[in-house]
């Protein structure tokens, strides 16, 4: 079995597990996905692969992120090294997705996604229980936050608070952007805030 045949099978069981503990059918799933019944099945039976984007409508209907199943999914989840040359891509649907790769092994605390590229707008709005920290490494991408619009070039940085609902995008394909943020499974405490 080849590494990239191992990912999808070990995926489709952690979404297959997920799925019966949610209490869903296939058809429920294919119904809140708009996914094809048939697809969810062999994806689940480890024949077939997924986009990120239909990972992510998957995620959506049994209630987590599509980060948390891929590191569920992922079978070295105790490597705190993550090499260059190590193949943790995730697919993207199509190449103005751009590429995803992730920087952490496993089910862990901090989650860490470089992407290069991405310029399709596209309207996904994605709001997480933690905060989210968006660094642009090398480029420019645009950010629209809690309604309003930030672009971002080379070296800056944009904090997003939990809650706030927000999209992104880059502005080419050779754009390289970074995002760390702590599992929404986690709850943060926060100290009281106390003016100076």
């Amino acid at each position: 079995m080849d590494i990239e045949h191992g990912r999808w099978r070990r995926l489709g069981r952690v979404v297959h597990a997920r799925r019966l503990a949610a209490g869903l059918t296939l058809a429920r799933l294919a119904e809140s996905t708009g996914l094809s019944q048939s697809f969810l099945s062999q994806f689940e039976n480890g024949r077939s692969s997924s986009s990120l984007r239909s990972l992510q409508r998957i995620a959506d209907a049994l209630g987590v992120n599509a980060t948390e199943l891929l590191s569920e999914a992922d079978d070295a989840p105790s490597s705190p090294v993550v090499r260059a040359d190590e193949d943790t891509r995730l697919p993207q649907a199509e190449a103005a997705d751009g590429s995803v790769r992730s920087l952490v092994h496993g089910d862990r605390d901090l989650r860490a996604l470089e992407f290069t590229g991405g310029s399709a707008h596209g309207d996904r709005e994605f709001a997480h229980a933690n905060d989210e920290l968006i660094y642009v490494v090398r480029g420019a991408i645009t950010v629209v936050a809690g309604g309003e619009e930030h672009v971002l070039g080379t070296g800056d940085t944009f904090y997003c608070t939990a809650g706030v609902r927000h999209r992104w995008w880059a502005h080419t394909d050779d754009t390289t952007t970074l995002l760390l943020s702590v599992a929404d499974a986690l709850t943060i405490r926060r100290r009281p805030h106390h003016p100076r």
